[in-house]
């Protein structure tokens, strides 16, 4: 049985810190060597823009870094970090040897969920990203949908909402994050059934500035073209059968006529019954 962590409302901090001390988070600060630290495979925030992280990486040299970041200590050998990613790549951008932390104390599990949720409060997380995020609790920690939204405090149909995105590819999603493009054309761009054309359509609404309306009528053309593509694929696929047909009931009936001419006087006939054909042969009993 799952141990649910009950949070019902993200917008206030008072929330964010009961939460916090249900995780067993520590305030003790310390300095830790920051390439004791490995990456989290669970990190919602998956790709950092460079401009970004230039920007914080001199914040960090000027200043140092204001807030520490969270690790949690794997098998008394290595920090995993939990929160704080960018502060941390900052800090070894700017030759920074150690970075305040605080270490906590917590499951793989816990540790995904206080993941997604500090970088969705503090870092504001893409709904892509949030998504993913998401989908690791389902897929790698065994979490419903119903739990997460109680955990999130959502609707379950909230948290169906926010995982349809997971339908894109991963490079579509890439695309997606890298090139800010807005959950809505990502909406509209997930009625395309096939990944290939959806990659397609992301390219250009990032490298056209396409407006909701102009990927709307892309959108319908290329659905109309699908349709019309199986359209023809199916008749294709109609014909070829009777073609195939054709070509078998001409090889019988050639058999039948090389019976005639050696004074075997046989017949043969086609029978259709719904979708299968019979083809029968008929020869003069011998005496």
């Amino acid at each position: 049985m799952l141990n649910i962590i009950k949070f019902s409302d993200l917008r206030g901090k008072k929330n964010i810190n009961s939460l916090r001390d249900e995780l067993n988070v520590k305030d003790g600060v310390y300095d830790i060597p920051v390439n004791d630290i490995k990456p989290n495979p669970n990190q919602p925030r998956k790709f950092l823009r460079r401009d970004e992280l230039d920007l914080l990486t001199e914040s960090v040299k000027k200043f140092g870094v204001c807030q520490p970041i969270k690790v949690r200590f794997i098998n008394n050998k290595f920090y995993e970090i939990i929160s704080g990613e960018r502060r941390l790549m900052a800090a070894k951008a700017a030759g920074l040897e150690k970075i305040p932390a605080i270490i906590l104390n917590i499951s793989d599990s816990k540790g995904a969920v206080l993941s997604i949720l500090e970088n969705m409060y503090f870092q504001k997380l893409n709904f892509i990203e949030e998504a993913e995020g998401y989908n690791s609790l389902v897929e790698d920690y065994g979490y419903s949908e119903k739990e997460i939204a109680s955990m999130f405090g959502m609707r379950d149909i909230e948290v169906s909402k926010k995982l349809r995105f997971m339908r894109f590819n991963a490079e579509c999603r890439r695309i997606i994050v890298e090139s800010g493009i807005s959950k809505e054309h990502a909406l509209i761009v997930l009625k395309i059934p096939d990944q290939q054309i959806q990659r397609s359509i992301l390219r250009k609404i990032s490298d056209s500035k396409l407006s909701l309306k102009k990927t709307e009528e892309l959108v319908e053309y290329e659905i109309e073209k699908i349709k019309s593509d199986e359209l023809i694929f199916s008749e294709q696929k109609e014909k070829r059968n009777f073609t195939d047909m054709r070509l078998l009931t001409n090889t019988v009936k050639r058999s039948v006529d090389l019976m005639k001419k050696s004074g075997v006087e046989a017949g043969y006939e086609v029978e259709q019954s719904g979708e299968e054909t019979k083809i029968i042969i008929s020869i003069p009993k011998m005496i």
